[in-house]
């Protein structure tokens, strides 16, 4: 079932003090090189660099304040696990972060200075799930998904209603697929409020479990994904998978040189800087180009937190 765009509205006006709202940019090289007009939503932008500020702010925020007193938890590999770290501060709780031990080390120095404690674990699903689970019973704080909650999800999903009230009329909005809880969102937003525009998810094929799972129909878990987007090696969810599958209409696979070049062509022509995952969605756009001559695109350009230390070019 899908949620009323009530609730989408409530959520962008819970977040309101906590987060910005993002600028929308464009490119005259871009579009040419392209053959569009694209409107790219800077999410590389929001407080602490990425949309997922939208999300962990939302979810924390609906936990009632008894329960809210005792922390959160998460385990994430970077950008959600900023998210809550600096939401929490934010809202004054306590946050606890379960990372895998090789997360990018600019991600887990991020969430440090923000204030929350680092429980590393070794890089698989289960071994995250089990920490923050032993944390949960020790502290009574409560455990925030990164991607399969729905106040996480309606949260997301504000970045493309903002999106859309600033640009408006657009055709297609791209966006990067991970977890799938910004594809959710993003979906349940063009339904609600834009239902001309098709939503499209950019992933690469090293980490496409995404475009396996809505062919198939069912949850097709990722297994050892290998992709220079970090962020993009983690599994759809029960919660937002029937909203994707309901909703979005393609998912888009690139190559990891198709990623380094859109990754390039945004900080060479747009000045910006973007991670390999934020890149995906121009990808996607890009090798199916011939498609969208002419059309008005959205690109969510999910984030902008790269280790320097590690460049893919």
């Amino acid at each position: 079932m899908i949620p009323g765009k009530n609730e989408l509205i409530k959520a962008a006006k819970r977040i309101k003090p906590f987060v910005h709202e993002t600028p929308v940019l464009t490119s005259s090289s871009i579009n040419k090189i392209i053959g569009a007009e694209i409107y790219f939503k800077c999410e590389n932008f929001q407080r602490m660099g990425a949309f997922k500020m939208r999300g962990s702010v939302n979810a924390i925020l609906q936990i009632p304040d008894k329960e809210r007193a005792k922390g959160v938890v998460t385990h994430s590999s970077g950008n959600f696990a900023q998210a809550v770290a600096l939401a929490a501060k934010s809202i004054d709780t306590k946050a606890y972060i379960v990372m895998p031990f090789n997360a990018p080390k600019v991600k887990t120095a991020a969430v440090l200075e923000y204030g929350a404690e680092v429980i590393e674990c070794p890089p698989t699903l289960k071994d995250r799930e089990t920490t923050a689970k032993g944390i949960v019973d020790k502290t009574g704080a409560t455990f925030v998904h990164p991607s399969n909650d729905l106040d996480v999800i309606l949260g997301q999903g504000t970045a493309a209603l903002e999106l859309i009230e600033q640009e408006g009329d657009l055709a297609y909005i791209f966006v990067p697929v991970g977890g799938g809880g910004l594809l959710a969102g993003t979906a349940m937003s063009a339904y609600h409020f834009s239902s001309q525009t098709e939503v499209i998810a950019g992933e690469p094929f090293g980490a496409d479990d995404a475009f396996h799972s809505l062919k198939e129909g069912r949850i097709l878990p990722s297994l050892n994904p290998n992709t220079i987007a970090d962020g993009l090696r983690t599994s759809l969810g029960n919660i937002n998978f029937p909203i994707i599958k309901q909703l979005v209409n393609e998912i888009i696979r690139v190559e990891e040189n198709e990623i380094v070049d859109a990754m390039k062509l945004i900080w060479q022509r747009m000045k910006i800087v973007v991670e390999p995952s934020s890149a995906v969605a121009l990808a996607a756009l890009m090798r199916e180009k011939s498609r969208f001559f002419n059309k008005k695109v959205g690109v969510i350009l999910s984030g902008g937190n790269i280790d320097l230390e590690n460049l893919p070019f």
